[in-house]
């Protein structure tokens, strides 16, 4: 009998809901509600709005259904205007119960569609953090895979200079070119929230864009967009990429920055082609000097194409910078690299990567350090994303001894830039420097994981392995591993006789050492001088002296065309000493440490005092050898007690007693 009252009750209640058209309302609200949260979804992103604002809004909606509900059985809209609707004929405890389950099931349902639509907002929202993978190159010509990289640089160079953005690095996601990798994983590895994938295809004049952002950590597709355009508008696509992001991940925007943004690098697609090209070479792990020479070739293109492209000259001071800093340190390059700075900074004064180039300049070429700071901290404004001013920053603290900042800077640089080889390798070699060998040994894993192929980060956690223990097996190892004709620029075979050094196998060293081109550019230490050096391990003074002869005007030569350079100088003293010359040598390794004094250079300062220590040791003058290394053994970047056990270039002074009682006092191995 109860059951049928039920049955009887919910039948007047359906009857009464269709009587009262609160069907029609509800329906109507449905509809309503949900064109608005499709709008608001849509506008929202785009006024700049936060995310919370479009939560406020379906929340309000959903409250506001039960409400509509009720006003819908209360009152009917007749053509005389909203009337009372007139009340049944039954029990007021019917009327009650009516009304309690109008008001339950409207609350049901609001709460039905709120599970469903408020995490699905809440997904959508990620860190505003990014990386901008390779775009795939679909047009038919391979040359066109240059195009696809411009599009993609020029879309993340817009977003590093985004403040209230995190975005990785060029270097660190170019591993991922042609690699269906999880975005997830992608995510996780490169530590953002957000991922832009792409592929470009040029035909003729038209070039097609397509684009897709993800959320990293959810997998979904939170905006794609196809742009179809003619070429000349391809920096106009770009910026409307960055723009997009940029609503999409709701990050803040400056005035300044959406100026930067909105900036064109060049009116010449051509010239910025040239310009991505030398790019790509000059961001490859190893920096050899071929690929460096070949991308000063297409920058010095690109500013020919291009007079007016202040970026082109910016990227040219830098690499002219960099040769000066590693292996062409002539007053010829100074000037190069000091005249396209300043050309930058005269055809785009708030170009932050010309302040950046300035900064190098300064740092490089004219040891400046304060200059070179203020010109990273201009740069910096502009660019807060960049790995690369972070790392320069870092390299000049740990000059000046402030080694704990200068690491700090480094970590920076590599959180922005984790896949990154060639930070990695500067981030390891400041643990090293400071005997911290455990963390530099993993700093320089992630180097070679970032870069398998890469030669300087397998020698350096192979040299790391000697200098901390002593222990030859992993560079062995590495240079047996090497290919069959892999040798660029001699590395390799420099590698092999240094090994062969170390093991004391001097006969074969003087083998694999006259396998080397005579042709290769090593004008700092020519392979003369590592013979007569071998030839005085084997104690063969004639053919030591006739090496050190036939050395010695090439590395005097060597030093006319960089007089400012003191590795030239040490290397020039040690021939010297190998001819018997005292003064002579003495005299160069100490112009060596003058030039790169200690109080000014905490990197290679050390490392200079250290070749005079050599000259001492080679020319008898063994207190002053033996205070050199004391100093050594105890400071940053000086030498290690595993290394003065091995290298033969200290046998000299193994018979005295203060020798061995150095490696006593400073052996504390790990």
């Amino acid at each position: 009998m109860v059951s049928t009252d039920k049955a009887i009750a919910m039948t007047g209640f359906f009857e009464e809901v269709k009587r009262r058209k609160v069907y029609r309302v509800a329906a109507a609200y449905i509809i309503a509600a949900g064109g608005i949260i499709q709008l608001a979804s849509a506008a929202f992103p785009a006024w700049e709005l936060p995310n919370w604002a479009l939560r406020l809004v379906i929340v309000l909606l959903l409250m506001g259904f039960p409400i509509a509900l009720i006003l819908a059985w209360v009152y009917d809209i007749t053509a005389q205007g909203v009337r009372a609707t007139p009340a049944p004929a039954v029990p007021g405890s019917h009327r009650r119960r009516n009304i309690a389950m109008l008001v339950l099931t409207g609350a049901i349902m609001s709460a039905a569609a709120g599970f469903f639509l408020l995490p699905r907002v809440s997904a959508h929202k990620c860190d505003k953090s990014i990386a901008v993978l390779p775009f795939e190159n679909l047009s038919d010509e391979k040359e066109n895979a240059y195009f696809a990289d411009g599009v993609q640089d020029d879309v993340l160079t817009n977003l590093s200079k985004i403040g209230d953005l995190k975005v990785i690095s060029r270097t660190s996601v170019m591993p991922y070119r042609g690699k269906g990798s999880n975005v997830r994983e992608i995510g996780k590895a490169l530590g953002v929230g957000a991922i832009l994938e792409g592929s470009v295809r040029r035909m003729g004049n038209r070039v097609r864009v397509n684009v897709q952002l993800i959320n990293a950590d959810t997998d979904e597709h939170m905006w794609a967009e196809d742009y179809d355009r003619d070429l000349t508008d391809v920096f106009a696509i770009q910026t409307d990429l960055a723009q997009q992001i940029v609503r999409e991940l709701q990050a803040k925007l400056s005035p300044m920055e959406k100026a930067q943004i909105e900036k064109k690098p060049t009116q010449n697609p051509e010239a910025y082609l040239a310009f991505v090209r030398g790019h790509d070479l000059f961001t490859r792990p190893d920096k050899l000097r071929a690929d460096t020479e070949e991308a000063e070739q297409q920058f010095e293109r690109a500013t020919t194409l291009d007079p007016t492209f202040a970026g082109a000259f910016a990227a040219l001071a830098w690499i002219d910078d960099w040769m000066y800093h590693t292996f062409d340190p002539t007053p010829a390059r100074k000037e190069k690299a000091r005249a396209a700075a300043h050309e930058a900074i005269r055809l785009q004064p708030d170009l932050p990567e010309a302040h950046l180039a300035l900064g190098f300049y300064y740092y490089y070429c004219e040891r400046d350090y304060q200059n070179a700071l203020k010109e990273f901290a201009t740069a910096k404004l502009s660019l807060p994303n960049s790995a690369e001013v972070y790392m320069a920053i870092g390299s000049i603290e740990r000059r000046q001894g402030k080694w704990e900042q200068s690491t700090g800077n480094f970590e920076k640089a590599a959180s922005l830039s984790p896949k990154d080889s060639f930070i990695l390798v500067n981030l390891g070699d400041n643990y090293r420097a400071n005997k911290d060998f455990k963390t530099a040994d993993k700093i320089f894993d992630r180097a070679i994981e970032a870069a398998p192929n890469s030669l300087n980060a397998r020698a350096e956690k192979a040299m790391l392995a000697f200098d901390w223990k002593g222990d030859l097996s992993m560079m062995e190892k590495d240079l047996a591993d090497m290919p069959l004709g892999v040798d660029p620029e001699g590395l390799v075979t420099f590698g092999r006789v240094q090994l062969l050094m170390l093991q004391r196998k001097f006969p074969e060293a003087l083998a694999v050492l006259r396998q080397l081109s005579p042709n290769l550019p090593h004008d700092s230490k020519p392979r003369e001088f590592l013979e007569g050096a071998i030839y005085t391990f084997l104690n063969d003074k004639e053919k030591a002296r006739s090496a050190f002869e036939y050395a010695r005007p090439i590395a005097e030569k060597s030093v006319r065309e960089a007089p400012n350079d003191a590795f030239r100088h040490a290397v020039l003293g040690q021939i010297l000493a190998g001819l018997g010359e005292k003064e002579a040598a003495i005299a160069e390794g100490k112009r060596a440490v003058n030039l790169v004094p200690e109080s000014e250079d905490a990197l290679e300062g050390p490392k200079a005092a250290l070749e005079l220590a050599k000259i001492y040791t080679w020319t008898g003058e063994t207190d002053q050898a033996l205070l050199l290394l004391d100093h050594s053994l105890s400071r940053p970047s000086g030498i290690t007690v595993s290394s003065l056990k091995i290298d033969p270039v200290w046998d000299p002074l193994r018979s005295d007693p203060r020798f061995q009682a150095l490696i006593d006092k400073y052996d504390l191995r790990v």
